[in-house]
């Protein structure tokens, strides 16, 4: 039994609330310059790994807005959120959507450009 403002899968079908990833560690440390590259080529190819091309403008229109404004925008796009942190998300067909944590937040060892 989960506490009543637990988060799990909720029976009456509301939208899961999206939230912040929890801080991780890139492999080695990394630029803002280097990490923005890394973003640019997700998106680039993103619409080849399936799924829609919206639905992939909307998640990363998501990603880049605060909390708020990317609640409204998966709630309006039909996306359904499998994980909070926008990391596993679903199309109203079924197609899944994975977005790695450095498309949704900086490492804990991002070196700041100078």
């Amino acid at each position: 039994m989960g506490c009543a403002g637990s988060s799990q899968s909720k029976p009456d079908g509301t939208a899961k609330k999206i939230r912040k990833p929890k801080p991780w560690k890139h492999p080695q440390p990394i630029t803002k310059t280097q990490l923005i590259q890394l973003r640019d080529e997700f998106w680039d190819t993103a619409p080849h790994y399936g799924g829609r091309k919206e639905i992939w403008d909307a998640l990363r229109a998501a990603a880049e807005a605060d909390l708020t404004l990317a609640q409204a925008i998966v709630d309006s796009a039909g996306v359904i959120v499998q994980s909070s942190d926008l990391t596993v998300c679903y199309d109203e067909r079924g197609a899944k959507y994975e977005i790695p944590k450095y498309v949704l937040s900086e490492p804990t060892n991002l070196i700041r450009d100078s």
